[in-house]
């Protein structure tokens, strides 16, 4: 899904909880990753992210960073953040109250993040309200839609690109299934936002 600026406060009143795009930023945006970390991908993210002396905010799955340990620290030791991105990738709608929660939190027994993003952006009222008691709720406002087989690479950036400015969070992921897209997208962003006077920085919510 999506999220073009101009349809956002329609999801924001459904979604109050949720953190879309940081406010007051002057020159920061906010690069994220979701699903990772993946071998050989994660890796050279954080590659490119350094050339640019960029920071960014992975929104881990439990299971992998259990999976990659090495690989999750990785992440840490370069100064970026860990987010929380559910233990298991259940998508909110149809999932029980109970079982939904007990899988983040399960999931940041390995993370030990205060954020968290909901796999597929697919959560209750219910479920946000109880998660925001104990988590910042962090959507973003741009999704490159870097997954998505029927997006072509110059597509997923221009996605970015054309929506881009201060405090925008942008969605990116580090999967086998983006890697295609993302690997075109991402360093042209990153020289996109240093001609354009803005930098990637973490999340601080």
């Amino acid at each position: 899904m999506f999220f073009r600026p101009k349809s956002l406060d329609v999801f924001k009143l459904l979604l109050p909880d949720m953190t879309w795009e940081v406010a007051g930023e002057e020159r920061n945006v906010f690069l994220t990753f979701d699903d990772g970390p993946t071998p050989g991908i994660t890796e050279w993210i954080l590659k490119e992210l350094s050339k640019y002396d960029a920071k960014a905010t992975f929104f881990c799955l439990g299971k992998n960073a259990e999976q990659y340990p090495d690989l999750h620290e990785k992440i840490v030791a370069a100064g970026h953040k860990i987010g929380n991105h559910s233990y298991s990738h259940q998508k909110g709608w149809g999932v029980s109250l109970e079982r939904y929660v007990e899988d983040v939190d399960f999931a940041n027994q390995l993370l030990r993040s205060d954020l968290f993003r909901p796999p597929y952006g697919r959560i209750t009222k219910t479920q946000a309200r109880v998660l925001s008691e104990r988590y910042h709720l962090v959507m973003g406002n741009i999704v490159s839609e870097d997954y998505s087989q029927l997006v072509s690479p110059r597509q997923c950036l221009h996605n970015v690109t054309e929506h881009v400015r201060p405090g925008s969070i942008v969605v990116f992921h580090d999967s086998i299934k983006a890697y295609r897209n993302m690997r075109y997208a991402l360093p042209r962003t990153l020289e996109y936002l240093k001609k354009n006077g803005m930098a990637s920085a973490v999340l601080e919510l």
